[in-house]
């Protein structure tokens, strides 16, 4: 196996036993693929701005005289990178601009000449753009844009399942979903009439939609029923016979023909009668005239000689009815075939209860149901109808609806068709009375196949849309004013209206949201998260159990354990590890494809409509050496049902064993052999781990930590292959290899590190390099570890050595016992950086300051402040301590004759303004890490402001003229080889001057010609070099952009280091976790025989009733690894030789049966010693979901290690001394330290502010708000008799305000008395029940 170089160092073993045919796909394609799709220019107009704007545009004008033509866009450059964005606030996007075409056509000449045409360049607003890792930079912040999961356009057929009428009975129903438009609803009601509706609104019978597409009675009852012809011969009735229409009825009279009976009166008629009739070829029987009576007819029976009207289509026929006809000279008949199994009279009866004649009247209908209260005009009805369904722009089933639709109804023409036609909605009709009849099935709306993904892409496109048409009015408007003749495209559209709609969308979507940055595992799973709610989704009240659960058509493409708790449980979801979306936005999962018995690795995608025809093996099916399955009987799925199948019969088989959960949920190791309700609240937990100061790799994973940590973008990833030339601790300079050069560039890659920056959570964002000068790296090698990663490797706790056992009580009830050495060693210490902002604003009475001089400020309070009045950098600082003056004028107050005395002596101005500085919140001590000064355009730049841009323009030339330095170098190195080539020799190099080697002569022409080449490189880099250090030093030195009204901005990261403490929340990875009790003293931690204590204490009662067994063996496989690592430890210790160390490392790697091969002989010594320095601290081990390290695997290596084959030790009591009774389970868990940290959630009020109207305090932190002193707790007192106390408590400590001020005062005067009053509760019950009309009034006794 070919390892790379990030990977050599740290060999991780791997217990994994099925071959992997597929590495794990790029994690955020997902997103970047839909984005691509939106932006990149399509000349087929499929998707993205280019249909946005084919679909809008011509605009013609009302009049037809002129249009205004699309041509083409493109997107400019973006002002700003990304990171200055976020420093700056502003939104990382490009300039749209399109070219559009005026044309004007001549009225008086014939249609179609053009007068004039005009084409110009427009600016159409900003289009936000993706970053390379899935996000947008939205005002400054990092958003994410979470993918939809919506009905699929189509049609879908359904069932009420009987609960709608109380009789029980089922009723069916069809829906007609468009991507836009109104949605048309087909339904039986309880009598069995069919019914439509337009947009949800009231019911009119379906009859009605056939006769507004201009079909009569007669052509609708053609259209759904089958005919029975009857015909006079000779004084007898005859009825043409059809055998199989007879089956299950009782004949009313003796069946016979040529003289035979073939079924008696009375009899039923079975399918041997059935056989009979058709094997004599029996086609006409007489049947008793009252046979006819009460049938329809099917047709319209006229009179010709009266020309009155017999028998009208659908009319039920009677025995008078029969005789006028036979006057009338008729011999033949037809009427409808109807029977109670499977050809029921539905659109018969129907159409009796639709009210229409004709075309007009039942356009009219619709026109009155669509629009109430508007009086229907013949072209009004008309025109409402057509574009309800049948207008392109009103009316869209997009591509996939049609695809949906026609494999519905199995219609195969009208592949490109957008709108509805007759024959779909007849089609659809028909589909649904056949289920009504017994034939078909309802479809399944929770299938995945019915339900598609909408991304990014899409989602921008359609906001973009919107935005277009509500321009499209306004330039229609405008075309028709008249005078066109010195009118530009540009002065027709107004782009507000666009990017309105584009930046509510990327603003204040409920789908686009605050990226979760708490690691690198909670972004990738944020990006890959699939939600059900959002614009033309699902709501949370509304959904029920059915859409929640889990569906067979999941396996492989959602994942069943990572959702939320709580209320959006099952609504949002995440993505499997090897999901895509297909073209038509619907998800597939790979499978490998079997051909003739045997496994190929050949890959196939299938989505959920697909998979369901083929038989489908598990991935853990055993093989033979050729590839075909061991087994007789496999264990595989069918149309999503598992059960055991022959081998020949196996179409398919899963690609990894991973392949049903998501990323999170893979995390896991022994997932298999977690309850999935644990493993749910692992996987989510896992997302809640806060970074920690140093990132330890986990010693038991499971092999996919370096996919989440390459593909997650915190790490820095090699672009191209080279060698390292420098590094430190903000940039990395890699000399690329030759082959991987773009010619006539220097060929050098320079990585610039993110140091010490702030996450949307307030955690640390900060690269370390991992690699030294001179290593060879390939490309995707990682060449910087960011937060919670170690080599590459994602790395979210810590490893610790736990026991479990209970200790004295402080683990009852989940709680952790964590030993002193655990904070001393700062394992799980984290940085926390916030951000406090200090706005300084115009106000009415002047501008507020930002200054040093504050009135009735101590200098103490100012020890920390530079004189422009901001905090130095390095600056520790604590609750209410001042980051930045600033002072605001206050209004003239009345001044006492004593001040106006002073302000004459003194000249005293400072009492108009006040204090109104940012301080340091209270709960808060840090060190201030940064500062940064935003300034107006136009408004004078203090002095820290100039000292900051001074230090900006320093750094940004050293990094520029570095770069220069590095690519010079590259460049003089090969302008250096060309003059040795052409015979200069190294002495006579020496003793030119570098810049001047440029401007040499060489005899031979193409080396002069290279050299000459080089030169104009040269020219062009320093030439590139100035103008990219004066644009930066434009940015720089530019005002900001701020809002109205604001002058200045001074923006303060402070960083907090925290500790672990009491209070703080812990978990494993298998969903146990547990808050901190006691921090103890290292000497009373329980010890082994080594004198080695452990780090924690947990309950081994947590385990039996959560059935998360996964950490046990994750406890015990833990042990042996690390137990591995002291081995190895101990031989680099003893400095034993190379080979013994090689033999050991082999003899690790070989043990179990795995599908992993290294070969230890393979590696350079070099490499062998930094191995094994690596693996002293444990040999990282590698146990893949469902294929896990096995029982033996274990103890085997436990064995290896000298370990007992238990995993369990003799523990020593560290107060007493003494072993502890029975051998305790001791071994190494990987702890999370999660987001919910004591210091955020401490709190403590004595007065502050209450709320307005109920004068209660306020509730919570975030408000500084009291503890509610709910219903339960007065019954506590009242139970107590504690009446005084409970007076207190609901009165003057809450909301008796006159109370609460007298009691101050009391307080002051040393009087400690109280005098409670009315609360104010009271009088807003009394407001709250007299504004319900009923006069309450409080009378006092």
């Amino acid at each position: 196996m070919v390892y790379s170089y990030t990977e050599k160092k740290r060999i991780r073993k791997d217990f994994g036993t099925r071959p992997q045919v597929l590495d794990i796909p790029y994690l955020l394609s997902i997103q970047l693929d839909s984005f691509e799709k939106f932006i990149e220019q399509d000349p087929e107009g499929q998707y993205g701005l280019e249909a946005a704007f084919r679909s809008v545009f011509p605009i013609q004008s009302y009049n037809g005289n002129s249009e205004l033509q699309y041509v083409s866009y493109r997107l400019g450059e973006p002002v700003f990178d990304v990171k200055e964005c976020q420093i700056r606030g502003v939104t990382y996007s490009k300039p749209l601009r399109v070219k559009l075409r005026l044309v004007i056509f001549d009225k008086d000449a014939p249609a179609g000449t053009v007068k004039d045409i005009k084409e110009q360049e427009v600016y159409m607003g900003e289009i936000p753009l993706m970053t390379e890792n899935g996000t947008f930079v939205i005002n400054g912040t990092e958003r994410v844009i979470v993918s939809q999961l919506h009905r699929s356009p189509g049609v879908f057929f359904d069932s009420d399942k009987g609960k709608t009428h109380s009789s029980g009975k089922v009723l069916y129903n069809a829906r007609i979903i468009p991507y836009r438009g109104s949605w048309l609803d087909f339904e039986f009601d309880p009598k069995d009439n069919l019914y439509v509706r337009i947009d949800r609104r009231r019911k009119l019978p379906a009859s009605i939609i056939l006769r507004a597409l201009g079909k009569t009675s007669a052509e609708i009852l053609d259209i759904f029923f089958e005919k029975v012809n009857f015909e006079v011969k000779d004084q007898t009735l005859m009825m043409e016979l059809v055998p199989e229409r007879l089956r299950g009825e009782t004949a009313t009279f003796d069946i016979e023909a040529d003289g035979k009976v073939y079924v008696e009166k009375g009899r039923r008629v079975t399918a041997r009668h059935i056989r009979q009739l058709e094997k004599d070829g029996v086609n006409f029987i007489e049947v008793p005239v009252e046979y006819i009576v009460g049938k329809v007819s099917a047709k319209d029976y006229v009179n010709e000689a009266t020309g009155e009207l017999i028998i009208t289509a659908n009319q039920e026929i009677s025995l008078e009815a029969l005789a006028n006809l036979s006057q009338a000279g008729y011999k033949k008949l037809e009427v409808l075939f109807t029977n109670d199994l499977d050809h029921g009279p539905f659109m018969s009866e129907t159409l009796r209860v639709d009210s229409t004649t004709d075309r007009i009247s039942a356009l009219v209908e619709i026109y009155r149901m669509m629009r109430p209260g508007e009086p229907p005009t013949k072209e009004a009805a008309e025109s409402l109808f057509e574009s309800l369904f049948f207008s392109a722009e009103r009316y869209d089933l997009s591509t996939v609806g049609r695809m949906k639709f026609n494999s519905s109804i199995g219609r195969e023409d009208a592949e490109e068709q957008g709108t509805l036609d007759e024959v779909d909605i007849i089609e659809v009709m028909k589909k649904l009375i056949s289920i009504r009849n017994g034939k078909g099935e309802v479809d399944d709306i929770d299938h995945l196949g019915n339900r598609r993904i909408r991304s990014v892409g899409e989602m921008a496109e359609n906001q973009f849309r919107v935005g277009l048409v509500r321009v499209e009015r306004a330039v229609k408007e405008r075309l028709s004013l008249g005078d066109l003749d010195n009118v530009m495209p540009q002065d027709l559209i107004n782009a507000k209206p666009i990017s309105a709609a584009v930046k509510e969308f990327f603003g204040s979507s409920q789908l686009s949201q605050f990226m979760d940055q708490n690691n690198p595992l909670s972004e990738v799973t944020h990006k890959r998260r699939i939600s059900a709610l959002g614009p033309g989704g699902l709501t949370r009240e509304r959904a029920g159990f059915e859409v929640r659960d889990v569906h067979v058509t999941h396996y492989g493409r959602l994942c069943p354990i990572e959702t939320p708790e709580g209320p959006n449980i099952g609504l949002i979801n995440s993505l499997s590890a090897f999901a895509r979306c297909n073209e038509y936005g619907f998800l597939e999962t790979p499978y490998r494809r079997v051909v003739n018995g045997v496994v190929t690795d050949e890959v196939d995608y299938l989505s959920a409509i697909e998979e369901g025809q083929f038989v489908i093996a598990q991935a853990n099916a055993k093989l033979t050496e050729e590839g075909g399955f061991a087994d007789e009987l496999v264990t595989a799925r069918q149309k999503g049902e598992s059960g055991l199948h022959p081998r020949e019969h196996v179409d398919y088989m899963d690609v990894a064993t991973n392949q049903v959960v998501s990323i999170a949920a893979s995390l896991i190791p022994f997932l298999e052999h977690d309850d999935a309700n644990r493993a749910l609240m692992g996987a989510n937990m896992q997302r809640q781990a806060v970074p920690t100061l140093r990132s330890e790799k986990p010693l038991v994973g499971t092999g996919i930590e370096r996919n989440v940590a390459v593909d997650s973008g915190v790490t820095a990833v090699a672009k191209r292959g080279g060698v390292i030339q420098s590094v430190d601790a903000s940039r990395i300079v890699v000399k690329v290899n030759e082959e991987e050069l773009i010619p006539g560039e220097a060929g050098i890659d320079i990585y610039n590190l993110t140091k010490y920056t702030r996450s949307n959570q307030n955690t640390c964002i900060n690269q370390r390099p991992c690699v030294m000068p001179g290593e060879p790296v390939a490309r995707g090698d990682v060449l910087a570890d960011g937060p919670s990663t170690d080599l590459g490797e994602l790395a979210l706790g810590q490893n610790m050595r736990i026991a479990f056992m209970p200790w004295n009580g402080y683990n009852f009830e989940d709680s952790i016992l964590v030993s002193e050495r655990v904070v001393q060693d700062d394992r799980f210490t984290t940085i926390h950086i916030q951000e406090l902002s200090c706005v300084a604003r115009d106000t009415k009475l002047g501008a507020e300051e930002i200054t040093a001089d504050i009135p009735n400020v101590g200098e103490a309070a100012l020890s920390k402040l530079d004189e422009s009045g901001i905090v130095y950098i390095g600056a520790e600082v604590k609750g209410g301590d001042i980051l930045v003056g600033k002072v605001t004028p206050k209004g003239e107050t009345q001044l006492t004759p004593e001040e106006k005395l002073l302000r004459a002596i003194f000249g005293e101005k400072a009492s108009d303004v006040k204090d109104t500085s940012l301080r340091v919140p209270n709960s808060v001590a840090g060190t201030v890490i940064d500062v940064q000064v935003f300034t107006r355009d136009g408004v004078e730049k203090d002095k820290r402001a100039l000292e900051i841009e001074q230090m900006q323009l320093k750094e940004a030339k050293k990094d520029l003229t570095e770069e220069f330095q590095i690519l010079e170098g590259g460049l003089l190195a090969r302008v250096r080889s060309v003059l040795l080539a052409g015979g200069y020799t190294e002495a006579k190099l020496g003793s030119i001057e570098r810049k001047k080697w440029l401007e040499q002569t060489l005899e031979n022409e193409e080396l002069q010609n290279q050299l000459e080449q080089l030169a104009e490189q040269y020219d062009e880099l320093k030439a590139d070099f100035d103008k990219k250090f004066e644009a930066k030093r434009r940015k720089i030195t530019q005002g900001d952009d701020l809002a109205p009204g604001v002058l200045k901005i001074v923006k303060v990261y402070l960083a907090v280091k925290r500790r672990i403490q009491p209070g703080d929340k812990m978990a494993g990875r298998h969903g146990n976790k547990g808050v901190i009790s006691k921090i103890n003293p290292v000497e009373d931690m329980p010890y082994d025989e080594n004198g080695q204590p452990v780090d924690i204490v947990l309950n081994p009662l947590g385990v039996p009733s959560r059935m998360n067994i996964g950490q046990i063996l994750e406890v015990h496989l833990g042990l042996a690894a690390k137990g591995i690592g002291d081995k190895i430890n101990q031989m680099i210790k003893e400095q034993q030789e190379l080979a013994k160390l090689r033999e050991f490392l082999q003899k690790v790697y070989d043990l179990g049966d795995t599908r992993q091969r290294v070969d230890i002989s393979e590696l350079s010594d070099e490499d062998v010693r930094t191995l094994a320095h690596n693996l002293r601290a444990g040999l990282p081990v590698a146990t893949p979901v469902f294929d896990g390290a096995p029982e033996s695997s274990i103890k085997a290596m436990l064995e290896l290690a000298d370990l007992p084959a238990s995993g369990q030790l003799t523990l020593f009591d560290g107060r007493t001394g003494d072993a502890f009774e029975r051998p305790v389970t001791v071994g190494y868990m990987y702890m999370l330290k999660l987001n919910h940290l004591v210091d955020d959630k401490m709190h403590a009020r004595s007065t502050g502010s209450y709320s307005l109207v109920t004068q209660q305090p306020l509730g919570g932190k975030a408000q500084f708000g009291g503890q509610r002193f709910g219903e339960m707790e007065v019954w506590a007192l009242e139970a107590y008799g504690a009446a005084y106390t409970l007076q207190e408590m609901l009165t003057v400590k809450s909301d008796d305000v006159n109370g609460r001020t007298k009691m101050y005062k009391n307080i002051v005067d040393g009087n400690h008395a109280m005098e409670p009053g009315m609360p104010e509760s009271f009088n807003v019950l009394l407001k709250e029940i007299r504004s319900l009309g009923i006069n309450i009034e409080l009378e006092d006794e």
